[in-house]
């Protein structure tokens, strides 16, 4: 095996009805990189993101985490895969009901981890992000953009070597969305590899990273 942590081969995604959501798709990412994925609205960004985390899987080619072909995992194995991600989607919805510090404990409930440690793994995800006195506010209590972080605290508190994120700026203004970027910045300094889509152009020209452009469903 190479040195790739991340490794599509021809992939294709075709939904119901012909639709061609990507379209012989090749790249690679390795250990510590950080990868920005762009394109139009529409281009494929999110189903590229949703295959890696195996919330979609590709109707052809492979999709390799780790060596491991997600497309062919079975059901059961799946939340193993995402124990090793970190994952910032649009349509993971807090829990509103609960307070800033459940939500980010949640993860490491539903893995076992004891209270104490989990508690203290929390703290420190929520210390990251700048909310820790902010742990017993309700979500509804949040800005956007501190509901935007409070997502990335519950995304890294299982310590995931991969964080993927979908648009995490995208209803953000200008301050908000720079702190954001800086905030996954820091955590592929410290080794993480970390992928965002965006449509924003402004943390592209900021930070000059590596950038994966989609056009139609095909890499640019």
């Amino acid at each position: 095996m190479g040195t790739d942590l991340i490794s599509f081969s021809k992939v294709y995604k075709r939904y119901p009805g012909g639709y061609e959501a990507l379209k012989d798709v090749s790249f690679s990412v390795e250990p510590g990189e950080m990868v920005f994925v762009t394109g139009h609205s529409g281009a494929g960004k999110s189903t590229l993101l949703k295959l890696i985390a195996a919330m979609e899987h590709a109707t052809s080619g492979s999709v390799l985490i780790a060596g491991q072909n997600v497309s062919s995992l079975r059901r059961p194995a799946i939340p193993f895969l995402r124990r090793k991600l970190g994952l910032v989607f649009q349509d993971q919805k807090l829990l509103y009901d609960r307070s800033a510090f459940d939500n980010v404990m949640l993860p490491l409930v539903v893995t076992g981890h004891p209270w104490r440690e989990a508690a203290k793994r929390a703290r420190a995800a929520l210390d990251k992000v700048g909310l820790l006195d902010r742990e017993r506010a309700n979500p509804i209590a949040l800005s956007g953009g501190e509901q935007q972080r409070l997502c990335i605290a519950r995304a890294v508190v299982n310590r995931p070597n991969i964080l993927i994120a979908d648009e995490p700026t995208g209803s953000l203004d200008t301050e908000y969305a720079d702190a954001i970027i800086d905030m996954f910045r820091s955590f592929n300094q410290v080794g993480v590899t970390v992928l965002i889509s965006t449509h924003d152009d402004r943390p592209i020209r900021r930070l000059s990273p590596r950038v994966l452009t989609l056009n139609r469903g095909s890499l640019a």
